[in-house]
Order: C-alpha cells, then structure tokens, then sequence
C-alpha cells in the first residue's frame, strides 16, 4: 500500500488534510465496492465558492485559455443550447481558477491511496450543471463506465473524483454507484461500440447492464451517494454508475475530475470495423518519441501527486 502519510509531509500538508486521508480500512472498501465518499472534507468552503465563482464567469464567455484546436467529441455547452444539462470539458485547461483548485494535493494523495499508485495526472475535467428541472431528458444519466470511453488508455486504475458544489443528495439527482460492478467480467459479446452515453440509448445501456449483472450472477444494488458539501466522491473507471433527474428548486452544480496513475499510456484500440478510436486528448497533446499522443503531457494532465516528490 502506498505509504501517503510518508509523501503527504513532502507537499506540506497540515494535520487537518492528513487526518483526511482514507484509512487502510477505507482503501479496503473502495477494493470491494468501487467507490469511495471521503470520510472528511477535501474542499473548504472558500474554495468551492472560489470555484463557484470562476465557474459562473466561464459560463458567461471568460476563457482564460482556448484549446489549440477543437477535439471530435469535445463537450462544451453554450448559452444557444439552451436549458438542458451542462458538460463542459477540460474546465481545468481554460479556467485557470478552476485547474489551481482541482490540482489540491490532498485530491492527489487520496487518489494515489485508492488506486495504490506511485503517480496521479489529471485526465480530464468536466464541469457540469445539472437544471432544476425533472422533466429535462438530458438530466437522467443513463448506467455506464468510465473506462469504457477510455479505450485509448492502458491502466484499469483510472478512478474519477466526482466534485459537487454543494450539499448533493438523491433529490439533487447525486451519482449512483451500483455497487461492486468493477469486479464484473462482461458477457460475451459485449459492448464494442466507444460512443458516449449521451449518444446511446437509454434502454439498451439498462439491458447492457443487466445482462452483465446476470452474467456475474450479481445483485443490481443501486447506490445514491449523499456527498456533504466539501466532501468528494471517487470511483473506479469500471463501476457502472448513472445519476437521476434533479427535483430540487437549485441547479446541481460540479466538476467531474478524471484522474490516471502515473502508468497510464497511449495504446491504439480499433473498432470491429478496423478503424481506431480517437479520444480528445489525442488531438491535443504531445507526441512521445514513437509519434503517439503523450498521455503525460502536463499542459493538459498535469501531475497533482507524485511519490518521487
């Protein structure tokens, strides 16, 4: 297990930020379950409300930083979209208060504690805004994994740290785990198509996760996780997980904060057709030596946690 209390003194943190660091019992649960809400808070209050802030400004037009180019699949809400639910990708590149406060150390060293690794670069950044509004088609976040959208990548410990604003309960349609699922092997003839679930069909992901529920002869437990303000939910990139609609009077409102161990590479993954499957980043980064996109490129997955330090 990685010693985090021993590298959590080379980043400075206080007594406060090491007691909040996941116990052994802890790091044996997010092992069997998939998933993990922090005991304690990670985020103070002024940072969500820094975060808040900057997040209202970003939605109003302010980009500290553009992308270079404009990735395939990029999701970027725009004020003509009009009432639906939010997702902006890599918050973390163009708002620059958004990307200081998601690099906490603490996050990092939480993370590298739940997928025992030397290593932890942020992946991704979504920022999301969930309407309140119940009859909204796009709120309902039909069941999927996260490594399923992740065919380019090498590791099976990517884990995300789902990051609200506020108080997120099963009202404000929070994220649900189903519960264990990461441990499932898939049936056969499983699920060869990288769309994104915005994408897909409803019913067909429900009749995907249970036909794979059936196959591993596994109870479909649904999991609402109730994160306190503060506090941050993590989960393994292959625990299926959805979220409901918001039936609360106020927006949900977080960051969805895609993370890698440091052993995360580029690898090619070609579709039944031959043709290979292209994740954002891919026209973003740098290229390594062999030409291929560099997964450590700090500009957009930076290092929040390194062992080395």
């Amino acid at each position: 297990m990685i010693d985090t209390e021993q590298i959590a003194a080379s980043y400075g943190l206080s007594a406060q930020e090491r007691a909040a660091l996941p116990t052994a019992d802890e790091v044996r649960w997010y092992a069997e379950h998939g998933w993990y809400l922090s005991g304690r808070r990670l985020f103070t209050d002024d940072e969500l409300d820094e975060l808040q802030d900057a997040t209202d400004k970003f939605y109003e037009g302010l980009r500290e930083r553009e992308l270079p180019v404009r990735p395939p699949n990029l999701a970027a809400w725009r004020s003509e979209h009009g009432p639906v639910q939010r997702h902006n990708d890599y918050i973390h590149y163009e708002c620059e208060t958004a990307g200081r406060i998601l690099r906490k150390p603490l996050l990092g060293a939480v993370a590298a504690a739940l997928a025992e690794a030397e290593r932890i670069r942020v992946f991704q950044a979504t920022l999301i805004y969930k309407p309140p509004n119940p009859r909204e088609p796009s709120n309902l976040v039909p069941w999927h994994f996260d490594r399923h959208y992740w065919q380019t990548c090498s590791s099976d410990r990517m884990l995300t740290a789902f990051i609200p604003f506020h108080d997120c309960d099963e009202r404000m349609g929070t994220i649900t785990m189903i519960d264990g699922s990461h441990r499932w092997r898939e049936a056969p003839g499983g699920d060869d198509s990288s769309r994104h679930f915005a994408q897909r069909d409803r019913g067909e992901l429900e009749r995907l996760l249970e036909r794979n529920a059936q196959y591993n002869g596994a109870e479909l437990r649904k999991v609402p996780v109730e994160i306190p303000r503060g506090h941050v939910s993590f989960h393994h990139c292959r625990v299926y997980h959805g979220s409901g609609p918001n039936l609360a009077e106020v927006p949900r409102r977080a960051v969805s904060l895609h993370l890698q161990d440091g052993e995360n590479r580029y690898r090619r993954y070609d579709r039944p057709d031959g043709t290979p499957v292209v994740y954002n980043h891919d026209v973003l980064v740098r290229r390594t030596a062999e030409g291929e996109p560099d997964y450590a490129d700090p500009e957009f997955c930076p290092v929040i946690w390194d062992a080395a330090r």
